[in-house]
């Protein structure tokens, strides 16, 4: 399991929604993490599955680059 930089990181990251099996298509998913690349990106919600990477958290402001 990895560890996330904060508490609200784990909840975003990891959180499930019931209506939508595909995280990409729930409006309440914001972050994506991609394990195999370590990286950290805000889910662009336009139907498909591309997300824009992220360098630092936005809740607590830690550096997200090489986290592992």
């Amino acid at each position: 399991m990895n560890q996330h930089c904060c508490e609200d990181m784990q909840r975003h990251v990891e959180g499930v929604c019931d209506d939508h099996p595909n995280r990409f298509d729930c409006p309440d998913c914001l972050v994506d993490y991609r394990e195999n690349r370590h990286e950290y990106g805000l889910i662009v919600h336009d139907g498909g599955s591309s997300s824009i990477r992220i360098r630092y958290c936005p809740w607590c402001g830690s550096t997200l680059i090489g986290k592992t």
